[in-house]
């Protein structure tokens, strides 16, 4: 496909959100497909030779009159005044019960668990502990419909006012996105990639590619041109979507690069020029149009739960990303019975309101916000792109979700806000909200399961918490999580002080997200959670204390890494098992304790075996003023460590300044500095604030184990560790190999010095 060429475009032409305008089309004629493979044997973990009786029917309506007496008018501002149509609604559903699929559909000669290919099928893992019925996105989503059509199922602010759209609304936008795709040329096993911050575009459009044959792929939106060649490329991307004009530009540059691409949408601004190939978001809904109801139909009808429907590309902190393959089965299975092990709720008796902000080209915004609304009813209100940046709490206060869930980074920036505004009020008032922290904190770490609380703590929490967490948007909020990174025991303890548990999960993108889930029933401080019901865990290599590979089974397993077989037989073993690279404990009662990364283990000249998070952990709880902690020995004689300290986020990109926090100034005048800012402390070596340090890491030392589990050499740097510094991903994990590379000389330093 040749690169675009300019036109003029009328300036005041703009594709954003007038798409959902007007007549929403038709209902299809058979809306029903997404049968899976039934019950297989379990020796075999194959569907091919269970009896036809044996098969579930999950049909999403019965009759035709279940149909005709639904009430689908949904009168919305976002609709500019334009109600869907009752009639054609209605007319359109008469003709959508699913058919009943013959067991031949289904049947596939597929043995493996894995795949390469990005339209391969693979062996779904089906046993007795894990029998239940596969089946597609599609079936998902229109199962969702028959039983929440008239809910809210996105939020978004246009002109400081929310609009809602109706899972009614967006079934029907995802069809005309699926019908634009295939007019533009999507291919079977192809990709759509898109590149852009959360929105309901970014959510139709993903549920259209997968729903026309297609594969959904996301990019981060910092992504470098080059990044974004590599990703597409591989991907195969036909069709990607952008929100803005910075993010087009980027695709302009490589587009020549990219030999399967045909088109790009764009939808949050109009592009500066007419372009040949590039579309607004209005334009492209309306080439739908062109594509019979029938067609689309068809290639719905043609899709099993086996097949590769969503791309998920790790942040490759070592070599290239690598493209984990997730089938129409992971996803959906994943959505349901993943998200239950959370205490998610479905909305006939709840409807969960979810704020989304985190990347959705990560796994766990992706599960968590797009595929387990769709299948509970969820109501998903889309933050501003600076969500990151301060204005998440504005959102949250807004929105007051019922879950939430954050990395670890999100929850520390929401404590530092805390702590800061604490900092600046008056006397009495901080001296209140201490007090109520430290009763609660108490009762919630010496009476974690007792629903019965001492006045003391009933008190202050409805004079003091209550208020705090209204002013943080979390009035409503029953269940808060966190993943993708390890968390503070500091940050934690303090979420406990407010009255608010923070449950962890555990998976990666190759388990389509949460294999295990902590939740309200299922909590234990410190810990990852309990593995979701129909999943599997065995340690390998086990140490005397436990310690082995974390390694997983079950209906999360991904398909395979796109295009690279070596790197899918190191993950995936002869019999399935994913090993994960993680390491950890399993306690008596099947709670996960994760102790880090096998290819993070230090193992010092002298063959000792150090995990370094626990020192780090250790280090932070320690010493309040450091930001982050980075052990270093691997094949060297003693362990050391860099150290960066606490420091203000510049407001509008969220790099690292110099100024420190509110809480690190606390801890300088604590230990008689007056420094305010980083360079005043490592510029000058300032002697109060290095005392307390080396102090500080002496009682870390004390705690040891062992001599070889001592700190003997350390370093402050002079800027904290950022995305944009390199030293963090996407999801703000240390790339340990970045810093040792990026610090090599003070690092060298460390060891010279002891040969002299």
């Amino acid at each position: 496909m040749p690169a675009p060429t300019a036109h003029s475009r009328p300036a005041s032409h703009s594709g954003r959100l007038s798409v959902f305008s007007g007549s929403l089309r038709q209902m299809p004629r058979n809306s029903g497909a997404g049968y899976g493979c039934p019950h297989g044997d379990p020796s075999m973990l194959d569907s091919r030779d269970t009896p036809q009786e044996s098969r579930q029917d999950t049909s999403v309506g019965t009759s035709q009159e279940k149909s005709k007496t639904r009430a689908l008018h949904q009168p919305s501002s976002l609709t500019d005044g334009q109600p869907l149509s009752k009639e054609s609604l209605n007319h359109a559903l008469e003709f959508s019960v699913p058919e009943k699929v013959p067991k031949a559909q289904w049947d596939t000669p597929e043995e493996a668990l894995w795949t390469t290919r990005a339209d391969g099928q693979v062996r779904l893992r089906i046993d007795p502990s894990c029998p239940q019925f596969p089946y597609t996105v599609h079936r998902m989503f229109y199962e969702a419909l028959d039983k929440y059509g008239d809910l809210s199922a996105l939020g978004f602010k246009r002109q400081d006012k929310w609009e809602h759209i109706s899972y009614s609304q967006y079934y029907l936008l995802a069809r005309r996105a699926a019908k634009g795709f295939l007019k533009l040329g999507l291919e079977r096993a192809h990709s759509v990639a898109i590149l852009g911050f959360n929105s309901p575009e970014w959510f139709f459009s993903a549920v259209g590619a997968v729903f026309a044959g297609g594969i959904i792929t996301g990019i981060y939106t910092t992504s470098s041109p080059e990044a974004c060649q590599y990703i597409a490329h591989d991907c195969r991307a036909n069709v990607i979507v952008v929100d803005t004009q910075k993010q087009l530009e980027k695709i302009l540059k490589i587009w020549k690069q990219l030999p399967h691409l045909k088109a790009v949408v764009i939808y949050k601004e109009p592009p500066p020029n007419k372009m040949t190939h590039v579309y607004t978001m209005e334009e492209f809904m309306e080439l739908g149009n062109e594509v019979p109801e029938e067609a689309l139909d068809a290639i719905i009808d043609a899709q099993q739960p086996n097949q590769c429907c969503v791309l998920v590309y790790t942040s490759g902190t070592t070599g290239n990303p690598k493209g984990v393959m997730l089938s129409q089965d992971n996803i959906t299975w994943t959505a349901r019975y993943g998200s239950q092990a959370g205490d998610i709720q479905p909305a006939e008796v709840q409807q969960e309101v979810v704020v989304s902000y985190l990347p959705l080209s990560h796994i766990a915004a992706q599960i968590y916000d797009l595929w387990t609304g769709i299948q509970w009813g969820a109501q998903v209100c889309f933050a501003e792109p600076d969500a990151l940046k301060g204005s998440l709490v504005n959102t949250l206060r807004e929105v007051e979700p019922t879950s939430h869930m954050g990395v670890p980074r999100v929850w520390e920036k929401i404590m530092e806000r805390i702590q800061e505004a604490a900092a600046q009020s008056g006397f009495i008032r901080r001296k209140m909200l201490l007090w109520a922290m430290s009763v609660t904190l108490e009762q919630n770490l010496t009476c974690a399961g007792s629903d019965l609380k001492p006045f003391t703590t009933r008190l202050a929490d409805y004079l003091v918490l209550a208020k705090v967490r209204q002013a943080l948007g979390f009035a409503k909020c029953q269940k808060n999580f966190y993943g993708a990174a390890p968390m503070t025991a500091e940050t934690q303890h303090f979420f406990l002080g407010l009255n608010i548990r923070l449950y962890a999960g555990y998976g990666l993108s190759e388990t389509s997200g949460p294999h295990f889930m902590s939740s309200p029933y299922n909590y234990r401080l410190y810990s990852s959670g309990k593995v979701v019901p129909g999943c599997r865990v065995k340690l390998v290599n086990q140490d005397a204390e436990g310690i082995g590979e974390i390694c997983l089974w079950g209906r999360t397993i991904f398909m395979g890494y796109l295009n690279m077989e070596d790197k899918t037989c190191e993950a995936i073993d002869e019999e399935g098992w994913l090993h994960t690279g993680d390491a950890g404990r399993l306690d008596a009662d099947g709670f996960l304790y994760i102790t880090g990364r096998l290819k993070e283990l230090i193992i010092t000249a002298g063959g000792e075996n150090v995990p370094p998070l626990p020192i780090e952990e250790a280090v932070k709880m320690e010493l309040p003023i450091i930001s982050n902690a980075m052990l270093i020995g691997d094949q060297r004689k003693f362990l050391s460590m860099l150290l960066t300290l606490k420091c203000a986020l510049d407001p509008e990109t969220s790099d690292p300044t110099d100024n420190l926090t509110e809480q690190a100034v606390e801890f300088c005048q604590r230990v008689g500095s007056r420094a305010t800012t980083v360079s005043e402390i490592v510029g000058k070596k300032d002697e109060a604030v290095y005392q307390a340090i080396e102090e500080g890491i002496r009682r870390v030392n004390t705690n040891a184990a062992a001599r070889p589990y001592h700190i003997q050499k350390w370093a402050i740097l002079e800027r904290d560790f950022s995305i944009s510094g390199g030293e963090l991903g996407p999801t703000m994990k240390l790339k340990r190999l970045t810093v040792l590379e990026k610090y090599k000389d003070i690092i060298d330093s460390f060891y010279q010095e002891q040969k002299m």
